[in-house]
């Protein structure tokens, strides 16, 4: 998940909005910290599980927010500064905010799946449309110095294959 959340840091732009869905322990928190290392962010990413939101700075800034405990109370904070900032908004538990308030957002349902995990990408608008075309078309993913593929594409679906043998490029420096 790590060096899949890398790939997918590397293609993000300012104002796309990621919701991250899965059970407790699915890797919403994993994969973020590879988004961060996509974003040249090299600070230490925690879950914000009780603060809601955490501020990480890189190529652009990422908010990392865990919508759980505001529920149905989304006036409780100001999403709106995230949502629409000038950086990259990643929410644990989106699924719980009304599709609306979200706008164009991309959705990764993550699902444990042997020793691996099932990613499905679904698209809520063009940005998000685009964003998903491009992971599809190949996130490769860097393993033992060599360039490899290790997921199955289908449909929209990918399955991370192995995830313990996984790294992203690591950057001197």
């Amino acid at each position: 998940l790590m060096a899949y959340g890398y790939q997918l840091g590397r293609k993000l732009q300012a104002g796309d909005v990621l919701v991250l869905t899965g059970d407790l322990g699915a890797g919403k928190t994993t994969l973020t910290k590879g988004i961060a290392k996509g974003l040249d962010i090299d600070q230490m990413i925690k879950s914000p599980t009780y603060t809601i939101v955490r501020e990480y700075e890189g190529r652009l800034p990422l908010y990392h927010l865990d919508v759980y405990r505001i529920g149905n109370d989304p006036d409780s904070i100001d999403l709106d500064d995230f949502l629409y900032g000038d950086g990259v908004a990643v929410i644990e538990w989106g699924e719980l905010l009304e599709e609306d308030l979200l706008g164009d957002y991309l959705e990764i349902i993550i699902t444990p799946s042997g020793d691996g995990r099932d990613i499905e990408l679904q698209s809520n608008g063009p940005r998000s449309k685009e964003l998903s075309e491009a992971i599809e078309r190949g996130c490769d993913i860097a393993m033992y110095g060599h360039t490899h593929r290790p997921y199955l594409e289908q449909g929209g679906k990918v399955t991370i294959l192995n995830p313990g043998s996984l790294s992203y490029p690591h950057q001197e420096g």
